[in-house]
């Protein structure tokens, strides 16, 4: 480039103030040539760039491309938009200063030609932008980390428009970013109007609401609200920070649920012994008046042992759905409970509804308690009833099933295995799906009061828990529920008829009995039973009586029956007690508590039967004559 096209500082006419201006600007001011070498640069270039004064710059900077920037690339690409626009505004780039260490520029930058069109020199100003750039990588690495977190983090302002809305919003509520950000969408997202008055009046309001997502979920969400001022400290817009604790509030449910059913478990373990002992006597006195009344009367008694056993169940049921109780288990075939089922339903169920029953004959049995399942069947089948005032059809049908682990994947408390499933299906109103996952709660009903105690599809999810099953509903409102209990199946056994022939109960020959109760009835009306069957019985009043006879009489008793629960010495003790004195004692205990933990306890001590109570007079004889001739 020849001297003519070379400007200098020192050329500058004076009268323009143009040098004044070039060497006081806070902006670095440029010209170089086409290959990149300074013709000028004022003093905050140089400052800029890290060296003393221009004439060091110039010096120092031969080839800017290859010396200055961070990125060459971005030179060759900074050239090229020049020479094809004469003009590039706002262009950065990053650059080495003096000392090795680098920062954002923004360069506004001009060509200026000649007459020919040949490039004369670049001329332009270039602003020191690195604060401005690490503020906005700050701004980008917090909104990533916004966008990173499982709470929706939103800002609308107060006629209720987003005005910022991360990824974790996205995640809960199901809109993007843009429908949030360009859409009016307060009719899906209403405000909480109680929670805008107080953010108003307070700054701040924390609380938790439901709302619908956009694929139709129901949410359950816990904010805080926070209010946003402009310069002026005018209300300006909303900040929110919110928490889906939906499944939170489920398991909390879940555990409500089980302290309810913890603290029923608790009363009916404690007045079951009670009511135990006021139908024990019943049921083996009625069986004794059997015997004894005309013929022409045994309907009563039959009635009184009848109702006798229906409060039995009663105690049963509640401490099934409580607390999972067992009751006895043997292999049933469910085909025989549900022509059982049939029968009921069709001499006793209303005219208007169609009975419908089916199950292959190559259906398998289940290990379990048939008056348990029956129960099943029975509560379901007259809440299917009950679904069908005007009328309508039950189906009850069974069916085998393998449960894979994809199956088993969808329930919780299913495992992989071989069931037999039992449905109950009515063509009724149906359920509400705001109601269906609180069916199953412990005094939960829709039923008129005085119509139903809530303990139906409680005690079936207990006993179907118990037996290893679980149960699931299928449900549309308009066109009826079908419930589905899966038990699990032992496809060896293979039961063809129920019916048994009843044998002769067992009589004694004399033998000593021992019996040891609190209650004066069941004292009395067992050792009516036993003296009338054959043996001779000894009575004790409680647990230290029943220890004092014992030790007098040990050589002659044959047997010990003791209940479990007394005061003084419960039977437990009493156990362990007439253990030591005499390690082979046969001893029969009956308890009204059947858990597991307390059969296992009773066992450990060598016991040899366990009865529940309040047992028939049957269990007892079968019992006695099962130890005396093992």
């Amino acid at each position: 480039m020849n001297n003519s096209t070379t400007l200098h500082a020192d050329a500058i006419p004076a009268h323009t103030n143009y040098r004044s201006i070039v060497e006081h600007a806070i902006e670095g001011i440029f010209q170089t040539t086409p290959d990149g070498r300074y013709l000028l640069a004022n003093p905050a270039l140089a400052a800029m760039y890290g060296y003393a004064s221009v004439d060091e710059l110039k010096s120092s900077l031969k080839e800017i491309a290859r010396q200055l920037y961070v990125d060459p690339t971005r030179r060759s690409e900074f050239i090229r938009l020049m020479n094809e626009n004469d003009c590039v505004r706002g262009f950065e780039s990053q650059i080495y200063r003096k000392d090795g260490s680098i920062i954002w520029i923004s360069e506004n930058v001009r060509v200026i030609r000649n007459p020919a069109g040949e490039v004369l020199y670049y001329e332009g100003t270039v602003e020191d932008i690195t604060k401005r750039r690490q503020a906005e990588e700050q701004i980008e690495e917090q909104a990533a980390l916004l966008d990173k977190t499982q709470d929706a983090i939103t800002v609308r302002d107060l006629d209720n428009r987003f005005l910022f809305w991360n990824k974790g919003a996205e995640r809960m509520f199901g809109w993007t970013r843009d429908e949030a950000m360009n859409a009016h969408i307060s009719g899906d997202i209403p405000r909480n109007d109680e929670a805008y008055d107080a953010v108003l009046r307070d700054g701040e309001w924390a609380g938790e609401f439901q709302r619908t997502a956009k694929d139709g979920r129901k949410l359950t969400l816990q904010t805080r609200w926070t209010l946003l001022r402009d310069n002026e400290g005018g209300p300006k817009s909303i900040l929110a920070i919110t928490t889906d604790i939906t499944e939170k509030k489920k398991i909390e449910a879940q555990l409500l649920r089980s302290q309810r059913m913890e603290s029923i478990g608790t009363l009916a373990s404690g007045i079951a012994h009670d009511l135990n002992n006021i139908l024990a006597p019943i049921l083996m006195s009625a069986s004794i008046l059997h015997e004894l009344v005309p013929a022409d009367s045994r309907s009563l008694t039959t009635a009184i042992e009848e109702s006798a056993q229906r409060g039995t169940d009663i105690v049963k049921q509640v401490l099934t759905f409580a607390r999972g109780i067992e009751g006895e288990r043997v292999a049933l075939q469910p085909r025989h409970l549900i022509k059982e089922m049939h029968e009921i339903a069709r001499e006793t169920f209303p005219r208007s509804i169609q009975i419908r029953s089916s199950a292959p004959k190559t259906l398998w049995t289940v290990i379990g308690d048939s008056t348990q399942v029956h129960q099943i069947l029975l509560n379901l089948c007259i809440n299917a009833r009950d679904a069908m005032p005007d009328g309508g059809t039950l189906t009850v049908t069974a069916e085998n099933l393998d449960v894979n682990e994809c199956d088993a994947a969808m329930h919780p408390d299913a495992r992989v295995g071989r069931y037999v499933a039992i449905s109950v299906a009515d063509t009724g109103g149906g359920i509400s799906p705001n109601i269906i996952e609180k069916i199953f709660d412990p005094f939960f009903t829709t039923k008129e009061v005085g119509k139903g105690t809530g303990l139906g599809l409680s005690t079936v999810i207990g006993i179907a828990k118990s037996h290893g099953g679980f149960v699931k509903v299928y449900s549309e409102p308009g066109k009826g529920s079908t419930f589905k209990v899966y038990l699990p199946a032992s496809p060896g056994e293979f039961i063809e008829s129920q019916a048994k022939d009843r044998p002769l109960l067992p009589a004694g020959n004399g033998e000593l009995v021992l019996l040891a109760d609190d209650e004066p009835a069941v004292r009395k009306v067992t050792e009516t039973m036993l003296k009338r069957n054959g043996y001779n019985v000894l009575v004790a009043t409680d647990g230290v009586d029943a220890l004092s006879i014992y030790a007098q009489r040990m050589h002659e008793i044959r047997i010990v029956l003791t209940d479990v629960m007394m005061p003084l010495l419960d039977g437990t003790k009493l156990t362990r007690a007439l253990k030591r004195m005499n390690k082979d004692v046969a001893i029969i205990a009956a308890t009204g508590q059947a858990d597991e933990a307390r059969q296992s306890e009773l066992k450990q001590l060598g016991i040899k039967s366990i009865l529940l109570k309040p047992y028939r007079t049957d269990k007892l004889l079968s019992a006695l004559h099962e130890i005396i001739n093992c």
